[in-house]
């Protein structure tokens, strides 16, 4: 008897969540005509959304620090049809948010999505980081999004109307060890995404946030790697690139774009990222002492090792296997080969 008083309640609360998804997807907004502006959108996830909201007839802006990157950003996402304006910009610093800002405005009047996907990945044992990993890590995934979204929040206020897209991590639900900073910054970044959520949504501004799991964008040939690099690229490479693992980036860009057209709060991206966020906040204690285990099993580091290595110089067997074609093959298509 008791177990049915709860399995009520329980079944009801699917069925509303199931009826409201139902109703938003046939209710989906059109996208046609708006201006969209991605910061890291010159390759990797970046690049992929930035494709698909060309797709559905945005005008893109396309910001981050490398201008011969941008470029060939800019002429892959032209060839879909959209007018494309690219701005180098590190986010990390305000002035150039700011510029970033006034110049979307003065080539298209108006921005109606910020997708704030800016990020940086540096892989290795605690021993191995240094405080500057740190204050880089908030910098960029933290204050370059708090920065973006204080710059355009008044020019949506003003028209009661507009998306903030936040590319979180599941690491800022989970902190995953050799990845300290990493999560330390999407954790920030998850917290300011929610509570953003909630401040402006009487203003009619749409806030999603996106929590996704491991993908296939090719980012760990550009990711950072201390301490072993070598065995530490080889199970991160290896990680983000088998489907068992990773999602493809073009599903995923997919995903959050029509999670914009359908106003949701939320999207966790991958089964395994949802089943690790949803058993974390049941069972906190027991989550900490699985991934203790895991860290044992991770490559260890020396105290002041703190070189950094990229991760197209920390190749090794496993690495250039047939293991991580998937990964390879998506580095490819995602601009992320230098030159």
């Amino acid at each position: 008897m008791t177990q049915m008083k709860w399995l009520l309640p329980l079944a009801c609360y699917g069925l509303a969540v199931a009826a409201r998804r139902a109703v938003r997807q046939v209710r989906q907004e059109s996208l046609d005509g708006r201006v969209a502006l991605i910061t890291g959108g010159s390759r990797g996830l970046g690049l992929e959304i930035a494709r698909e909201l060309a797709r559905q007839g945005c005008s893109i802006v396309l910001a981050a620090r490398d201008a011969t990157e941008l470029d060939r950003a800019r002429q892959d996402v032209q060839s879909i049809g959209a007018q494309v304006l690219t701005i180098p910009c590190d986010v990390s610093d305000r002035t150039q948010v700011r510029a970033l800002l006034t110049a979307a405005l003065d080539r298209f009047g108006r921005v109606d999505i910020l997708v704030n996907n800016a990020g940086i990945i540096v892989v290795g044992p605690l021993e191995t980081q240094r405080i500057q990993d740190f204050e880089q890590a908030m910098a960029v995934m933290y204050w370059g999004m708090v920065y973006a979204t204080l710059e355009v929040l008044p020019h949506m206020r003003a028209r009661h109307a507009g998306h903030i897209v936040n590319i979180t991590s599941v690491g800022g639900k989970v902190s995953v060890p050799h990845l300290l900073p990493y999560s330390a910054a999407k954790f920030a970044a998850l917290g300011f995404s929610e509570g953003l959520h909630a401040e402006v949504a009487p203003a009619g501004i749409h806030v999603l946030t996106v929590v996704p799991g491991l993908m296939r964008t090719g980012s760990h040939v550009n990711a950072e790697f201390k301490g072993q690099n070598r065995k530490e690229f080889g199970w991160f490479g290896l990680a983000a690139s088998l489907p068992v693992t990773s999602i493809a980036a073009d599903d995923a860009a997919r995903q959050i774009v029509s999670a914009i057209r359908t106003r949701e709060s939320e999207v966790i991206l991958t089964w395994q990222a949802a089943i690790g966020a949803r058993l974390h906040a049941l069972m906190p204690g027991l989550s900490a002492d699985v991934l203790s285990l895991v860290n044992r099993l991770l490559p260890g580091g020396e105290a002041g090792s703190s070189q950094t290595y990229r991760g197209d110089d920390s190749r090794s067997a496993i690495t250039d296997s047939p293991l991580t074609a998937l990964g390879e093959r998506a580095a490819e298509d995602l601009n992320q080969r230098r030159g």
